[in-house]
């Protein structure tokens, strides 16, 4: 068998109601939450329990889904199933890192809360959205942003699908400019401009905060967004620089099947990234674990093919 990747979802798959079963069947899962909460009290109850317009700040996203993906890692440890290697979409990188070890799960947690709050400030600042581009390659996608001050290529998720981040006066014009081309746009369920320039004094106070964190390095190789190569030994030299650069996600995932990966588990809420895993690699085994139900089935499938 090869090797096992965990991938941590991001921001933009959260929903009500996510992480709570887990919280019910997990050792590791509840101490997490019941920890989480006493550091940041209130979580558990935007998690299991709030509106999607609660989960939809950034400040609150970024926590919960933080929990609910290293969650769903942690269980799979309890029944014997571990990581080779890892990566995250975006905040689920914050995760996959605490998996690693480069610090606690509450160090994370604080990290996590902490770089949700900065984006949000800096999402405040400007009138942005972010939207992605289907069935359209990224070079053309890439052109048509450059006709725009504001409008910029962000998430490179798979070869027919790009994310971009802008204004959203910008984006509405570039909407109508791309849709000259074969290809369909969806506005995403985001409250900011991520992974653009509009973030930049998010990254500012990040890195000046994670200034007075300490951290290992990774126990396992941890692949970064940015650069599509594993984490250096000192993790806080990329985290604050991903918060304005591209998710270099297509490049990240070939990357680690040139490592060896064969079995991709999506880990954390919902089943985005086994999608966009599918259409970057046919060979690859795919599974994902948000809840009490995909844990089981993916349990027994992984270790059936052990």
């Amino acid at each position: 068998m090869g090797k096992i990747a965990f991938v941590f979802s991001g921001q933009g798959a959260q929903y009500p109601g996510m992480g709570e079963s887990l919280y019910k069947i997990s050792h590791a899962a509840k101490e997490l939450y019941d920890n989480a909460e006493k550091l940041r009290p209130g979580t558990m109850a935007q998690s299991f329990s709030g509106t999607k317009e609660d989960l939809m700040q950034t400040k609150n996203t970024q926590p919960c889904l933080y929990l609910v993906d290293l969650c769903a890692a942690l269980a799979l440890n309890e029944r014997g199933i571990f990581a080779d290697m890892a990566t995250g979409f975006s905040l689920g990188e914050i995760a996959a890192l605490g998996y690693s070890g480069a610090y606690t799960p509450e160090i994370g947690f604080e990290i996590v809360t902490k770089r949700g709050e900065c984006m949000q400030r800096a999402g405040e600042t400007a009138d942005t959205a972010m939207a992605a581009v289907l069935k359209l390659d990224s070079e053309t996608i890439e052109k048509v942003c450059s006709e725009f001050e504001h409008v910029y290529p962000v998430n490179y998720n798979s070869d027919g699908q790009t994310v971009v981040s802008g204004l959203k006066s910008e984006l509405a014009q570039f909407k109508e400019k791309i849709s000259q081309y074969p290809c369909r746009v969806i506005d995403l369920a985001v409250s900011a401009a991520f992974h653009s320039p509009f973030m930049e004094s998010a990254s500012k106070e990040f890195a000046d905060y994670l200034k007075n964190i300490c951290t290992e390095p990774p126990k396992i190789p941890v692949y970064a967004n940015m650069t599509a190569h594993p984490y250096p030994d000192n993790v806080t030299e990329l985290l604050p620089q991903q918060i304005t650069k591209p998710v270099q996600w297509v490049r990240t995932i070939r990357n680690m099947i040139d490592a060896g990966v064969t079995t991709f588990i999506e880990v954390g809420a919902g089943k985005t990234l086994c999608g966009l895993i599918k259409k970057i690699s046919k060979d690859s085994k795919i599974y994902n674990v948000e809840d009490a139900e995909s844990l089981e089935k993916t349990v027994e499938a992984v270790m059936k093919n052990a």
